[in-house]
């Protein structure tokens, strides 16, 4: 069993037919990045469940019965009368997505430690606010601790939001100090600058200086998500891998990175390399085939206006 620890929240996205000089028509979409790594997982078949707080509000039963449709466990989630967090959605020219977010009193932030995972939880992935907002980023980070010194795989992706962050350098050393806890780190360039504290046009030759001393710090391997350039990997062996994009017209990149999350670890799941173990000794063909499997998902939902992950047969039909 896959558990998806962290946020779920409403995307309120704008319309795309708002006239001229006019404020779009915002358009409710169920996201969060934890959220969207559990629907796109359960989707590709992946025995997964889902870790949270979720809101007995209007939103949080829709939630709920999303999950239940993408093949998501809710056993681990809890309830609670707090309202939903909201992220309101910008889209830039090129579908790229902004954000501001409404998170004070939401259910999500009040999550609780759940104690130990069942003893068939192989992995446990985190990210996103979820690891930014008290109380509840301190109950995700005891989780994180324990399960690793249990064995279990666990997965990062910062995925950072920089206005929650008040304090960036106190972040950093936080994050820091997670890196001898996690088994895969999944990081965007531009997120990778601001954990190094580097310009926003630094290279990205010099992004995978600081990702060798991160992996030097503990985990296994780093899936860097390189925009429209695509993925690449730095390997358990020191090597650097790159996979090309899968062209295709993009709607919005809503939900693209949390997609690129899911499919990694549903892949890691269908061949069997589900322990930090495997993934520090997976061969680059391997490697390669994992990120294409991976891109190729990312790419499918970025046909979609929302984070819409594919389904096992959609991936099938698209990668054909």
């Amino acid at each position: 069993m896959i558990v998806v620890a962290g946020e779920a929240l409403v995307d309120l996205v704008p319309s795309p037919s708002a006239a001229a000089g006019r404020l779009a028509d915002l358009m409710p979409r169920l996201g969060g990045g934890p959220y969207n790594v559990a629907i796109a997982a359960g989707r590709l078949d992946a025995p997964t469940a889902f870790l949270s707080r979720v809101s007995t509000d209007l939103y949080g039963e829709a939630m709920i019965d999303r999950l239940h449709d993408s093949n998501v466990a809710t056993d681990l989630v809890q309830r609670g009368p707090e309202p939903t967090t909201l992220a309101v959605v910008g889209i830039g020219p090129d579908g790229s997505a902004r954000y501001s977010f409404y998170v004070e009193g939401t259910a999500d932030r009040l999550v609780t430690d759940p104690g130990p995972l069942a003893d068939d939880v192989t992995a446990v992935s985190f990210g996103t606010l979820s690891l930014v907002l008290e109380p509840g980023a301190s109950a995700y980070e005891e989780v994180l601790r324990r399960e690793a010194a249990r064995g279990a795989l666990t997965v990062l992706d910062p995925n950072i939001r920089a206005v929650l962050i008040p304090d960036p350098a106190a972040y950093r050393e936080r994050f820091a100090a997670w890196l001898p806890h996690v088994g895969l780190l999944k990081v965007s360039v531009e997120d990778a600058r601001w954990l190094a504290d580097l310009p926003e046009d630094a290279s990205e030759d010099a992004v995978l200086e600081v990702a060798r001393t991160w992996r030097e710090a503990g985990p296994a391997a780093i899936v860097l998500t390189r925009g429209g350039d695509g993925l690449a990997v730095l390997t358990g062996a020191g090597e650097v891998l790159r996979v090309p994009p899968r062209e295709v017209s993009v709607v919005d990149t809503i939900g693209a990175g949390d997609t690129v999350q899911g499919a990694l670890i549903a892949w890691l799941h269908q061949h069997d390399a589900l322990t930090t173990a495997a993934v520090a000794e997976l061969a680059p063909e391997r490697w390669v085939e994992a990120l294409t499997y991976a891109g190729t998902a990312a790419a499918f939902t970025c046909t979609r206006a929302g984070a819409e992950p594919p389904y096992t047969q959609e991936l099938k039909d698209f990668m054909e």
